[in-house]
């Protein structure tokens, strides 16, 4: 009889017994994960796509406001994965966070949907004029903040989920979780695809009840589709909490300010066995920047390893290392998801006032544009996994062709150019406006919408080298046992994006409009300067990629003591 193999990752079944390797996992299990993913998506874009034309119309809400109000609901949907990560990472696992934080999803949409069609919850209207009630403001609110809270336990763990399908010490599969993330950031924007085309048209011209309602069933689907496939996942044991041992870390080294690091570093405390006393995670190498954190590791006379507030092991010193080596590239998506917010609102009202028809009778709504960010993105990903990956791995030898900082910044550099594309774009809408006296027309400008396409396409190149760069990254360079936290850390930048985007808009209204002024962005923007708005973002976008090269410079990728052991077996370390 055959021997059973298992995974030697530390991945288990649902019932805690160790993963059968043939019967688990890969592409067996992705499926799944992928459909879930899609439907989920396609909830949250068919909900959120026109969400600032629901804003200004049924809310009655000023360009400003409607811009501000989604940028902040948006913010906070990156948030909260931080709460979803460490549940999943300290007590629940990735597969039962998911799976709770679902019936939260659900819940909202529904609260939402009813909101958009229930007589008391709905906003009285007369001709194009809503007049909503303060309660009903604030139900659409909760319910969109419900959704936030459920998309919080379910984006940090879904892609590290998926990612946890494949044995990091089995060299083939290894290589198979690279084009896991190009795939899974395709099944996203399927997702989108359908929601930016269909979902809009239907919000736009048969109601909001109907655009609402759908999501909620698409979410429905997600939820069926992920319990359908839970014979076949490899899941991760939660380590503890992830914070619990940071602060560890720096208390031991605080402690011991005045102790002296050995330079033979073997010294340094570890345990002796081939696994990390962390559950769920691997031993990792040592490495030697941030020494500080080291002297949290040093014995000292009368400290034993059973009091972890006073000598931890080297992973765990390495584990706060490996995020602190991860913050500053992080910090710089945050000025890229700003860019990126852009599709949301700026676009958006940019497209208001571009012509939308396609021939005399059928009209597109401005928000369903980023359609073409979405066929961008669906375009990319096979092109990148498909030709480029291979083209560049010819010529430098990587297994991942680009390794994941080249690939991130080449997604920055695109975003410079989509924000000059959509400067020059509203150059030529301002001429078109002051060459035909239409300063206070109501009407479209002479100029089609899919002038705007550049732009959106543009955005969607920079997203399959920079998001899912990062998707890639921060799974691969996050200690094991924080995983999903690392996922919600680079979700974070999204946040912070979106916060940053209605910083700008409030400091740049306040500033543009003194002394009477209308502003760069006013509520008619026939008479404002959108432009100057997307210059000011093409210059922000080269500073930060120029700091993001001095960073990337400077950083040093992760290695565990099982990626030391491969490479001396392939003869790849040298004395």
């Amino acid at each position: 009889m055959a021997e059973v193999e298992y995974t030697k990752d530390g991945t288990t079944d649902l019932k805690g017994n160790p993963s059968v390797k043939k019967s688990t996992g890969t592409w067996k299990a992705c499926p799944y994960i992928l459909a879930n993913e899609c439907c989920e998506r396609l909830a949250y874009y068919g909900m959120s796509t026109n969400l600032v034309n629901y804003m200004k119309n049924r809310l009655n809400q000023s360009n400003t406001a409607a811009a501000n109000n989604v940028t902040n609901w948006s913010g906070t949907c990156y948030i909260t994965p931080l709460i979803g990560a460490f549940v999943a990472d300290a007590y629940l696992g990735r597969f039962w966070t998911i799976s709770s934080f679902m019936i939260i999803y659900i819940v909202g949409l529904i609260l939402l949907t009813m909101t958009a069609s229930v007589p008391g919850l709905n906003p009285k209207c007369t001709g194009d004029k809503c007049y909503p009630t303060g309660g009903q403001t604030a139900t659409v609110f909760t319910a969109l903040y419900l959704i936030a809270l459920g998309t919080g336990g379910i984006k940090p763990c879904v892609s590290s989920f998926g990612a946890d399908q494949f044995d990091d010490s089995d060299p083939i599969e290894k290589k198979r979780k690279t084009s896991f993330f190009n795939w899974f950031y395709f099944s996203i924007n399927i997702g989108a695809l359908i929601a930016s085309s269909v979902l809009v048209y239907i919000q736009t011209n048969v109601g909001w009840s109907w655009g609402f309602g759908i999501p909620a069933v698409c979410m429905a689907i997600a939820v069926a589709s992920f319990f359908i496939g839970t014979r076949l996942y490899r899941n991760q044991k939660p380590g503890g909490s992830p914070l619990t041992r940071i602060a560890q870390v720096l208390v031991a080294s605080v402690r011991k300010w005045q102790v002296t690091v050995p330079q033979d570093k073997s010294l340094l405390f570890e345990l002796a066995d081939k696994e990390s006393a962390i559950e769920g995670s691997r031993k990792l190498e040592h490495s030697n920047q941030l020494k500080f954190l080291d002297k949290a590791c040093v014995e000292t006379q009368g400290v034993g390893p059973a009091n972890p507030w006073r000598l931890c092991t080297v992973t765990q010193v390495e584990e706060l290392k490996s995020i602190v080596r991860l913050l500053p590239i992080w910090a710089t998506g945050i000025v890229f998801s700003t860019v990126y917010s852009q599709m949301s609102t700026m676009f958006v009202l940019q497209g208001n006032t571009l012509d939308p028809h396609i021939g005399p009778h059928f009209k597109i709504p401005s928000a369903s544009l980023s359609i073409f960010d979405t066929l961008s993105v669906i375009m990319w990903v096979p092109v990148y996994d498909c030709i480029l990956v291979p083209v560049v791995r010819r010529i430098t030898g990587r297994e991942r062709g680009f390794t994941q900082l080249t690939r991130m910044g080449i997604g920055l550099v695109i975003s410079i150019f989509a924000m000059l594309a959509a400067g020059l774009l509203d150059i030529i809408r301002l001429n078109i406006i002051h060459r035909h006296n239409l300063y206070d027309s109501k009407d479209f400008i002479p100029m089609s919408i899919f002038w705007q396409i550049p732009q959106y396409f543009l955005i969607g190149a920079a997203e399959v080298f920079t998001f899912i760069g990062q998707l890639e990254f921060f799974y691969d360079q996050a200690p094991d046992a924080m995983r999903s936290m690392c996922s919600a850390l680079s979700l974070t930048t999204n946040a912070l994006g979106n916060y940053l985007s209605t910083l700008l808009v409030i400091i740049v209204t306040d500033i543009t409009t003194k002394n009477g002024r209308l502003g760069w962005i006013p509520d008619n923007l026939n008479r404002g300067h959108l432009d100057y708005f997307f210059w000011l973002l093409a210059i922000l976008s080269v500073i930060n990629f120029l700091v993001y090269l001095l960073i990337a410079s400077w950083y040093t990728y992760k290695k565990t003591t099982n990626d030391i052991e491969d490479d001396i077996g392939n003869g790849a370390v040298k004395n």
